[in-house]
């Protein structure tokens, strides 16, 4: 996504288009590994050496709740974003706390149609994400 989509992705959200916004999106998809507000503070303080990690913080979170962005929490607790929105898994990894996009569309309509024909009481589903935990093997 190129400047001029971000900015245009950012106005479609009814918000205010401020060079800080269009960084922090931009660092998000150019490091494309789900990273953590630090690792976005890190990669645009080169631009923006004077933006504090509260406002990159206040950035992300204004991204979810308008969903430009998603949250991704790691079994350590930490927080990631994800500018992919439409509904896919994450392959989790314990060793290096990597994340890989996982999309497979039968496994989503076997989990949609499980809890469709089978309600939990008391609880309306609003989404599913499966986080797939293990190790990644290197080829050898």
């Amino acid at each position: 996504m190129i400047k001029e989509e971000i900015r245009e992705s950012i106005s479609a959200k009814g918000l205010k288009v401020t060079p800080q916004r269009v960084a922090i999106m931009e660092a998000i998809i150019t490091l494309h590994n789900h990273p953590t507000a630090e690792n976005v503070a890190e990669y645009i303080k080169t631009n923006f050496p004077h933006i504090a990690v509260g406002t990159i913080y206040k950035v992300l979170d204004t991204f979810v709740e308008h969903n430009l962005l998603k949250k991704v929490k790691t079994d350590s607790g930490i927080m990631r974003y994800d500018e992919v929105i439409s509904n896919h898994h994450h392959l989790y990894c314990t060793e290096t706390e990597r994340i890989e996009d996982y999309e497979d569309d039968t496994l989503t309509d076997l989990i949609h149609n499980h809890f469709k024909n089978k309600k939990i009481k008391n609880f309306k589903i609003e989404d599913i994400k499966l986080q797939i935990t293990g190790k990644f093997e290197t080829a050898g």
